[in-house]
């Protein structure tokens, strides 16, 4: 499998590949963690081990494909660590990038920074692990911004699964509690003389707790948690 990272030089030709002109006005950011074992889902892992959660993730990324890959936008995949060449990530239907920056906030404003220069009029994030998302959602999601700056799709651990935008806004990126369940308070509150929408509240996976219940999870569950299981 092909890699390209950021310690690479590139030739001309895969610069030339990774340099795209806008074909919309609006721009999907897909935010994903390479897959790889022990690095991913760590928090679900300490319940289900490393190759359950692996499992797991990988599922999730599936689903986001599927929801993703027949939206009528510019859809770009950012990766945590490595761009892959030949993945689930067809280079036909999905532009492929490398996240930047220091935390979770830096990386998130880099990119949407990046799309906004490219000359895109509405962008939006998700992230790869929303198993309740749907592609609806996110049409849904780019109609609202034609009558507001700001749509933001809220989760059930107090963070945000989703967060679109029709201008820049740095302070959204800034001073906010990654991984908490502060982060949507705080954005809303960066929000208070905007025009924003919060859109139906999701379950993302990051617990046990999160997919116990739901059947699509089962067949990736080691036998002892496995409620099917016989």
């Amino acid at each position: 499998m092909a890699l390209l990272n950021s310690k690479e030089t590139s030739s001309d030709n895969e610069m030339a590949r990774d340099f795209y002109f806008p074909t919309s006005k609006k721009a999907l950011i897909i935010f994903t963690r390479n897959p790889e074992l022990g690095k991913v889902k760590t928090r679900l892992a300490k319940s289900v081990g490393d190759e359950s959660a692996l499992e797991i993730y990988k599922f999730l990324l599936k689903h986001t494909v599927a929801i993703t890959k027949n939206l009528n936008v510019d859809k770009y995949v950012f990766y945590s660590e490595n761009i892959h060449r030949e993945d689930i990530w067809d280079p036909e239907i999905f532009r492929k990038k490398l996240q930047t920056g220091t935390d979770l906030g830096e990386k998130m404003q880099n990119a949407f920074s990046e799309l906004f220069e490219m000359g895109y009029e509405k962008v939006l994030i998700v992230g790869s692990d929303i198993f309740e998302l749907g592609q609806s959602d996110i049409e849904n999601a780019f109609e609202v911004l034609q009558t507001t700056e700001t749509v933001i799709g809220p989760a059930t651990d107090g963070g945000y699964y989703l967060l679109g935008m029709k201008e820049r806004n740095a302070a959204l990126f800034q001073n906010k509690n990654w991984g908490t369940s502060t982060v949507l308070e705080e954005t809303v509150a960066d929000l208070r003389q905007k025009k924003y929408v919060l859109l139906e509240e999701r379950n993302d996976v990051d617990y046990y707790q999160d997919i116990k219940e739901i059947d699509a999870f089962q067949q990736f569950l080691p036998p002892y948690l496995d409620k099917n299981f016989l």
